[in-house]
C-alpha cells in the first residue's frame, strides 16, 4: 500500500505539474501576443527623450505598435537618430508627416532655405541622408489605426473621416511621385484658407496640407487661421479650435493629433 501511495502521489504531482505548465504556457502566449498601441506626439528630433519614453512603456517592436503623429524632426538635436530608429522599427511604427517634416524635405531639395532655428544640419550632412529622406517622403498624412483617425494637426469641419483619408492620399500620391519637388515649391502659403471640393491643382493640395499639418483655429464655417499659436484661452474673436466647431462631421470619431503644444494636455 505504501508503494502504491507513493506512485499515486508521484503521478498526481506530475499531472499537476503538466497542468500548471500548460496553464503557464497559455498565459505566456497571451502575454507574448498581446499588442499595445501607443500614440506619440511631436518628437521633434529628441531621440534621447523618445528612448526614455519607450523604456517607460516597455515598448517591444516585435509585439507593440507605435503611431507617431508627425513632426518627427527639427528643434531637437537628434533628428537623424529619430528617423533611423523609426525606420528600423519597420511595421511596428506608423509615422505621419507634420509641418516640420515637410519643411525638411523642402530644404533638402533646395526649394526652401533653412530657418535660423532649424536643427537639421547634421541630418542633411549624414551619409545616409538620401535614404532617410526617401523613407520620410513616403510617410502618410493621415491614417486610421484601430478605429482612431490620426493626423498631425487637424481636420476641417466639412470633412468626414473618409474624406480626410481620401484627401490625404491625394497629397501622398504627389509626394511619392517624381513631381514631389514641384509640389513642395508650391506648398507654402495661407491661401486658399477654406476648403472647396472644386479646388484643383496647387491650391487644392495646399489647403489639404495646411489643414492636416498646420491647423489650430478656424471659423465656424471652416476658414483657417494660422497666426495664433496660443492655447484655447487666447482664442481670437470669431475663431475656435477646429475640434470645437459645431456640426463638425468628425464629431463622432476618435481623433489623435499632435502639433498644438500649448493646449497643455
Amino acid at each position: 500500500h505504501g508503494e502504491h501511495a507513493i506512485e499515486h502521489d508521484q503521478q498526481t504531482n506530475q499531472q499537476q505539474f503538466h497542468a500548471s505548465r500548460a496553464l503557464w504556457q497559455r498565459r505566456a502566449r497571451i502575454t507574448i501576443t498581446s499588442m499595445s498601441l501607443y500614440f506619440i506626439g511631436d518628437v521633434q528630433g529628441c531621440d534621447g527623450a523618445l528612448q526614455r519614453l519607450l523604456d517607460v512603456i516597455a515598448f517591444s517592436p516585435s509585439r507593440d505598435r507605435l503611431v507617431l503623429l508627425g513632426d518627427l524632426v527639427n528643434r531637437g538635436p537628434q533628428s537623424a537618430s529619430v528617423l533611423r530608429r523609426l525606420m528600423g522599427y519597420g511595421e511596428a511604427a506608423c509615422c505621419l508627416l507634420g509641418n516640420h517634416d515637410l519643411h525638411l524635405l523642402a530644404v533638402a531639395c533646395g526649394v526652401r532655405k533653412p530657418h535660423r532655428s532649424d536643427t537639421l544640419g547634421e541630418l542633411l550632412a549624414a551619409p545616409d541622408a538620401p535614404a532617410l529622406l526617401e523613407w520620410l517622403r513616403h510617410r502618410p498624412l493621415a491614417v486610421r489605426e484601430a478605429g482612431v483617425l490620426c493626423v498631425h494637426a487637424g481636420v476641417l469641419p466639412a470633412w468626414t473621416a473618409q474624406d480626410t483619408l481620401r484627401l490625404a492620399a491625394e497629397v501622398q500620391s504627389v509626394l511619392r511621385g517624381p513631381a514631389w519637388p514641384g509640389f513642395l515649391r508650391q506648398m507654402y502659403g495661407n491661401q486658399p484658407d477654406a476648403w472647396n471640393e472644386s479646388l484643383q491643382g496647387a491650391d487644392r493640395l495646399r489647403v489639404i496640407t495646411n489643414a492636416l499639418t498646420r491647423l489650430r483655429y478656424c471659423t465656424a464655417q471652416g476658414q483657417m487661421e494660422f497666426a495664433t499659436k496660443e492655447g484655447t484661452a487666447s482664442a481670437p474673436a470669431g475663431l475656435m479650435p477646429w475640434f470645437d466647431v459645431p456640426g463638425r462631421r468628425t464629431a463622432g470619431d476618435v481623433i489623435a493629433f499632435g502639433h498644438w503644444s500649448t493646449l497643455g494636455w
